[in-house]
């Protein structure tokens, strides 16, 4: 895992233990590194100040869970989801780690808490989002309106809406829970394939598009869409994140980091 300072560039290198594959990476509440490692099937932390690297392993009874990405709810309780066909909750105050069944089988892929700590996944293979409810465990399917659309990751504003990119229909997809309506939008020009979703401090949503190898704003407000191109060919932009003012994502495919700047 690598822990990059912009203002230098320096980069700062942790070594995960083996067997590793690290799929996903946040920031938790306590300011350390959460990583869904498929490769070691457990989730890992590391503190960037002492360089300690802690490991959760699923439990025995679940190998080969295909970890994916992971957030934090309201209680700061971890939540991730595995594409084999499973989501689980792991209490760092305690170790204690529960792995759920996911209603339909394989497919949970990206997933995403509100500002009021509530869980949403979206199911990559079963084409649909769901809601955890944080204290039994349950997830209740959420259908969007295009029929295998592939919701591939999610990601909430401000107001608790949910944005999805839907990978197989090339489209940003958006669920509000107040109203349990659906509103969906094609991505501009010929075959998008929408995979990363983020949406910054000033609810602009972003979506990394492989098809026109680009990062793409969508505003609620005008409902309009801008493209800003990838410097490289084919960056495979897998995952967003950032911080005021700043768009980050990693190109997959040149093994390059990008930050777009979105104020002074």
């Amino acid at each position: 895992m690598g822990l990059l300072d912009p203002a230098t560039g320096e980069i700062t290198r942790f070594e995960l233990p083996a067997p590793s594959a690290p799929h996903g990476v946040i920031v938790g509440p306590d300011g350390h590194a959460w990583i869904t490692d498929s490769g070691a099937n457990a989730i890992v932390r590391i503190d960037p100040a002492s360089g300690e690297i802690t490991s959760y392993p699923l439990p025995p009874d679940r190998p080969n869970a295909n970890l994916n990405t992971a957030a934090f709810d309201g209680n700061g309780v971890l939540w991730f989801t595995g594409q084999n066909g499973v989501y689980g909750r792991l209490d760092p105050a305690t170790g204690e780690m529960v792995v759920y069944d996911a209603p339909r089988g394989r497919g949970p892929y990206g997933i995403t808490a509100t500002p009021k700590g509530d869980i949403y996944y979206a199911s990559l293979a079963g084409s649909h989002i769901a809601h955890v409810n944080t204290e039994t465990g349950e997830a209740t399917v959420i259908e969007p309106p295009t029929p295998n659309q592939g919701a591939r990751r999610v990601w909430s504003d401000s107001q608790g809406r949910i944005w999805v990119s839907e990978w197989n229909a090339g489209q940003l997809g958006m669920y509000d829970p107040a109203t349990g309506t659906w509103q969906e939008w094609p991505l501009p020009g010929p075959n998008p394939q929408a995979y990363a979703v983020y949406v910054d401090d000033s609810d602009i949503v972003w979506v990394t598009d492989f098809s026109s190898n680009a990062l793409v704003s969508f505003d609620p407000q005008t409902e309009a869409f801008e493209v800003y191109p990838f410097p490289g060919n084919s960056a495979a932009v897998r995952q967003l994140l950032g911080r005021p003012g700043e768009v980050w994502g990693g190109a997959s495919a040149l093994n390059e980091v990008y930050v777009l700047y979105t104020g002074p």
